[in-house]
């Protein structure tokens, strides 16, 4: 079995809107639901959890109706950070009856425009490998800087950097595993789950992401997701 676990408990602040961004409206549809379509579009996802804002419950069980998310199996009150956010999620899955060995998909809810190839390499790299992350290759030039960005002497490779996307894919056990663990040494706010695994010594399996699967966090990302809605349908 495999969940969807979509992490929309952001408060928004970069966007400095009266709402959430995951909850704002492009082209009269709210930023979450397009994520929810691709999950619910795609054969190989069982079921969605929903972690979110409390206050938002309500409006994220009303647009699941209002758009036919049917795969949606609860929405869970987020925490004080990503990280409890997340196990938050987590806790909700194996409560309904998910075992060790099923799988958990995590993905932001902002990440709008995760395609269904996208969720296949997931899948397909985490049966070769037990886990996978979604990332594509650095194509800038990248320095390190030591003075909070004044300057550099230091050129890193490009070709041994890679960023990071959702979705990012480990079974339950693995998860729940990692989370115990964070308790245990006293890390506290990681964000992705891939940095969490890191820190425990975990080796990061990646599978293939997109410049397309952004993750809308401020205006001009906003513009560039619809600009590529309106490139899509222009295509069509």
């Amino acid at each position: 079995m495999i969940t969807a676990l979509l992490t929309a408990a952001g408060t928004g602040s970069r966007m400095k809107q009266d709402i959430p961004k995951q909850f704002m409206h492009v082209k009269n549809k709210p930023l979450i639901v397009y994520t929810l379509e691709a999950f619910q579009d795609h054969p190989s996802i069982d079921a969605i959890v929903v972690v979110t804002l409390p206050s938002w419950i309500d409006v994220v069980t009303a647009y699941a109706k209002q758009y036919g998310i049917t795969k949606l199996q609860a929405i869970v009150p987020g925490g004080a950070t990503g990280q409890e956010s997340i196990h938050n999620g987590l806790v909700k899955i194996r409560e309904d009856g998910a075992g060790d060995d099923d799988i958990v998909m995590i993905h932001d809810g902002n990440r709008c425009l995760v395609s269904s190839e996208i969720i296949s390499d997931s899948v397909a790299e985490f049966k070769a490998n037990g886990s996978a992350v979604a990332a594509i290759p650095c194509v800038e030039a990248v320095f390190r800087s030591d003075d909070s960005g004044v300057s550099s002497t230091v050129s890193i490779p490009r070709e041994q950097l890679f960023r990071t996307q959702t979705p990012h894919s480990y079974t339950l056990g693995k998860l729940m595993w990692a989370h115990d663990e964070a308790k245990v040494r006293g890390i506290g706010d990681t964000a992705a789950s891939c940095v969490l695994m890191h820190e425990l010594g975990e080796t990061v399996y990646f599978s293939a992401g997109s410049e397309q699967n952004l993750k809308i966090t401020t205006m001009d990302d906003l513009y560039i997701f619809e600009s590529i809605l309106d490139a899509r349908k222009a295509a069509v």
